[in-house]
């Protein structure tokens, strides 16, 4: 089976040349033959150049900066089935490539995409990828690190998101559209992506076997600046909504909690320093304008009207698997199940999530139990 390494990078020099030695040492350890390309968005220093000089086994794909919407027209290049994707600041284990695209390998899987267990690099914290998603404020807020997550951090299982390392069927990924660059330059492309093929049946898998090291900061944040990324993640958070969201308890509870919020703020204001003033109102002037734009250059593409990677469903069965993503990925049953797995007594589950079977069914018991993950 071939596999697709892309990696990318901006900029990223400093990070390729701490972590790419450990993905071409992941690659030579896998059974399945790897292929290893860097997609550079339009990198500004040498990285090309120092790229050809010190890996030539490595191809370069030079392309415009469109942060991970770079992968979008690569991928759909690729010659194999299964790609894995990563940013440039990620370490790999050696033994990491053959874990995560296994679940991807049936043909008849209903395996969207993969993620590993990922750790900060030189700390050993664990940083992510099994993900809830949980509201803060009336804002979604997919988070690795909720209320008894401990218990499932070495438990493969469903997630809500990915991260900044996924193995993707790459079919499904062009069926899907790719990430959206409604969200350029992020964050939440990968969760808007995750969602999507949830919306389509698909789902996405935690793999903990495979294991990966996040050697940068978070998020978008250093050269942009801290508050800057703020009310870019917020922006984001609600063009997510707006685009998403159908739901009237969720619109709802979206559009009392930006009231809040926004009171918050005012009354906030004159203990607040200047520079963190009217964030809220920042990000929402924002992703009006983003919105709006997005609205005008997809609509003629669109026969219902809606932003590019709408998934097509009748409304009756959107609301529904809506309804059952964020019941399914509540930080609360997330913890429960978990629980569960480890043999100790759940607290938080309610009556409404354990009506809900987890994502754990027959496709899903069979692709673990090739990978050997079901215990």
């Amino acid at each position: 089976m071939l596999v697709h390494l892309v990696i990318l990078n901006r900029n990223g020099r400093a990070s390729l040349a701490e972590c790419l030695p450990s993905v071409l040492l992941a690659a030579r350890r896998s059974r399945h033959r790897c292929d290893i390309a860097v997609v550079d968005n339009d990198s500004s220093g040498d990285s090309g150049a120092w790229l050809a000089e010190h890996f030539p086994s490595v191809r370069v794909i030079r392309r415009p900066d469109r942060g991970r919407c770079g992968h979008n027209e690569f991928v759909g290049t690729l010659s194999g089935r299964i790609a894995v994707l990563l940013d440039g600041d990620v370490r790999l284990a050696e033994e990491s490539i053959d874990p995560l695209v296994e679940p991807l390998l049936a043909e008849q899987s209903d395996c969207l995409m993969t993620v590993p267990l990922c750790r900060r690099f030189g700390e050993e914290r664990y940083e992510g990828f099994r993900t809830a998603v949980g509201w803060q404020w009336g804002l979604v807020q997919p988070t690795a690190h909720f209320p008894g997550h401990v218990a499932g951090i070495d438990r493969p299982g469903p997630t809500a998101s990915a991260g900044k390392v996924m193995a993707i069927d790459c079919r499904k990924f062009l069926e899907l559209g790719g990430f959206d660059p409604l969200y350029l330059p992020g964050p939440f492309e990968d969760f808007d992506f995750a969602f999507r093929g949830f919306l389509r049946g698909y789902w996405a898998c935690y793999v903990p076997e495979s294991l990966c090291w996040h050697c940068g900061p978070t998020g978008l944040g250093g050269p942009i600046g801290r508050e800057d990324f703020a009310r870019l993640a917020l922006r984001n958070v609600l063009l997510f909504e707006w685009k998403n969201l159908r739901d009237p308890m969720h619109v709802a509870r979206c559009l009392l909690g930006l009231v809040a919020r926004w009171g918050l703020e005012v009354a906030t204001m004159p203990w607040t320093s200047p520079d963190r003033r009217w964030v809220l109102n920042g990000a929402l002037a924002a992703a009006v304008r983003r919105y709006q734009r997005s609205r005008a250059a997809t609509a003629e593409k669109s026969d219902s009207g809606r932003m590019s990677g709408d998934c097509g469903c009748r409304l009756k069965t959107t609301l529904w698997r809506e309804r059952e993503f964020f019941e399914r990925f509540s930080p609360e049953r997330m913890a429960d199940a978990a629980a569960k797995e480890c043999g100790t007594t759940p607290t938080t589950a309610t009556r409404k999530t354990a009506a809900l079977p987890m994502i754990s069914g027959p496709k899903f018991q069979a692709a673990s139990r090739e990978a050997g993950r079901v215990r």
